[in-house]
């Protein structure tokens, strides 16, 4: 009887065991149903984080960027030879800025180049008034006594000539005689040959006086003919002879311009109106690649930002803009004004070893106001934190 209570209690106390288990392991399954049901609610009625703004780094410049300005190549040197400004003048646009130590060299050139326009129209002058009469006197003259001693020689010539003719007909009666006395034995055949020789002598100087006379004669009147066209051309003034001198007064003054140009090149002037920010080069130094100033127009200042590429397409044209620069209290404020086109790696220095530097990023223009342009008119280049207000347009 007792082992039998002893069993019927054995059999209660599973089925508590077995009635409690259940229990339990509907609970678990309850409470993790329940737990999976609110996280799901929870996930359903969470909402994104709504993005106010876009931020990036960015620098202060001078509307239009800073330029640098200087000289042209074509110059003539590389050398300033007398700087006319000072950092932080207000310039305009062509006021000279500086002169390069070519130009002295240059503005003789040019002067040079004046004089000889000056002689050219000289020389036309002259053409114009043809020869002068005392030139026309002079060659009418020569002229003359050419005639005079031509007429002169051919007189004296024909003289000579025809004396030696008588002196050959002379000789040769001479010869002859004595030539049949020879033969009669009545002279020598020596004194014969002496009368040979005069014959021959005489006719070989006829012949020699005929040579002179012709020779003589030819050369005077070439003379003449030489001297009478001088006479005609500066008497005549011709077209073709006008034409040349204009000629040359056109060239001479093509010269002056070019001379112009090249006197003009010394002379830096500033492509724009602006401020001295920066001198590179001063009087007496060459100028390096960095030009000889370097200019930008300071009473209207922008703010470049570099904005992620993944941020860019919610930046618009017209939205508000907050700058903040560390070493300059309160903030700056202005209007996005340009979005660039052109994709690249950022440009800004950022001093975070946990930044990504060749993040790829859009230059967005920021024109500031004009009170915030007048605060930051003498801080170019500074970086500044930027955040473009995304609400608001």
């Amino acid at each position: 009887m007792q082992n039998i209570d002893h069993v019927r209690y054995g059999n209660k106390l599973i089925i508590g065991v077995m009635i409690l288990a259940c229990a339990s392991i509907g609970g678990s399954f309850y409470v993790l149903s329940n737990s999976r049901t609110n996280e799901k609610v929870s996930i359903a009625v969470e909402k994104p984080p709504i993005i106010k703004a876009v931020t990036a780094l960015g620098r202060i410049e001078p509307q239009g960027e800073v330029i640098q300005v200087a000289a042209s190549q074509m110059g003539g040197s590389n050398r300033v030879g007398e700087l006319l400004v000072k950092e932080g003048d207000r310039i305009n646009k062509g006021q000279i800025i500086a002169v390069l130590d070519s130009k002295e060299r240059r503005l003789a050139a040019l002067n040079q180049a004046k004089q000889q326009v000056k002689i050219a129209e000289s020389r036309l002058d002259q053409v114009k008034a043809g020869a002068k009469q005392g030139e026309l006197d002079a060659q009418k003259a020569n002229i003359a006594e050419l005639e005079a001693l031509l007429r002169q020689e051919s007189a004296a010539r024909k003289a000579t000539v025809r004396r030696l003719t008588a002196e050959v007909k002379n000789a040769e009666i001479e010869y002859l005689r004595y030539q049949s006395l020879q033969q009669e034995g009545a002279v020598s055949k020596s004194i014969r040959d002496s009368k040979k020789l005069t014959l021959d002598t005489a006719e070989a100087s006829l012949k020699e006086a005929i040579a002179n006379q012709n020779q003589t004669s030819e050369t005077l009147r070439e003379k003449l003919r030489q001297a009478k066209a001088t006479l005609n051309r500066i008497a005549e003034i011709r077209p073709t002879d006008i034409q040349l001198a204009q000629a040359e007064i056109a060239n001479a003054k093509s010269l002056v311009e070019t001379a112009k140009a090249d006197l003009e090149l010394t002379y830096v002037r500033s492509p724009r109106n602006g401020q001295v920010l920066k001198i590179n080069t001063f009087a007496g130094e060459i100028i390096e690649n960095s030009g000889i100033v370097e200019i930008g127009e300071t009473q209207q200042m922008y703010v470049v930002a570099e904005v992620y590429e993944t941020d860019i397409n919610r930046v618009k044209r017209g939205q508000n803009t907050t700058i903040t620069q560390m070493n300059l209290p309160g903030e700056l404020t202005g209007k996005v004004d340009h979005i660039g086109l052109l994709i690249d790696k950022k440009d800004v220095l950022n001093t975070d070893p946990a930044a990504d530097i060749d993040a790829r990023v859009v230059e967005v223009k920021i024109k500031l106001d004009d009170q915030s342009s007048k605060r930051v008119a003498g801080l170019t280049n500074s970086k500044v934190r930027v955040a473009i207000a995304l609400d608001e347009i």
